[in-house]
């Protein structure tokens, strides 16, 4: 209240003394102290002198080799469908994968520079991590010739998961007239 440093206008005495005139807070301890023995220059905010010339940043913007592959990776795939799992000290992002491997096939130098981040998505998808751009479906498929999409392939799944329940159905149509007749037959005690 009175304390805080973020008041730039008078000092803390100054402030202090104006609470207790308007009866806001009690009388601290130090204030009759401060009263009797003022400090020679009392303590206010100032601002800082300019420097005078031109002052250098002496740090340097540090920017590694990744560091462009995760800003395309970020701009292509986007921040992914999950967020990070930081609880576990091992988890590995996708986008660390995704330069891990970039990195590695860049080592081998059988791929091209140009082709070298395509193929660094298709790698990881042939090991079973999907990528998925932005605003597309997911990496490659267009690439991957004779590979079923992806509709059809859920068309494939709800008809396998459509039979499965009416088949279901009718086993439980069948069941329901025998139990009534073992019912009727053996009717349990209640």
């Amino acid at each position: 209240m009175a304390g805080n440093r973020m008041q730039k206008i008078g000092s803390v005495f100054s402030r202090t003394r104006n609470l207790l005139r308007i009866g806001v807070i009690k009388k601290p301890l130090w204030f009759d102290v401060y009263a009797a023995f003022p400090p020679l220059r009392e303590p206010v905010y100032r601002l800082p002198r300019p420097r005078y010339g031109k002052v250098k940043d002496v740090v340097r913007p540090i920017f590694y080799q990744e560091d462009e592959v995760r800003a395309k990776f970020y701009k292509v795939y986007g921040s992914g469908p999950r967020p990070f799992n930081l609880s576990q000290s091992n988890y590995k992002s996708t986008c660390q994968r995704f330069v891990e491997k970039f990195n590695e096939l860049k080592e081998e130098g059988k791929i091209e520079e140009e082709k070298l981040f395509e193929e660094t998505g298709k790698a990881l998808l042939a090991s079973g991590i999907i990528l998925q751009r932005r605003g597309t479906d997911k990496v490659a498929q267009e690439d991957h010739q004779g590979v079923e999409t992806r509709g059809s392939v859920l068309h494939l799944q709800l008809q396998t998961v459509l039979e499965e329940i009416q088949g279901k159905k009718k086993d439980q149509e069948e069941q329901t007239p025998e139990l009534a007749e073992t019912q009727k037959e053996n009717p349990l005690p209640s």
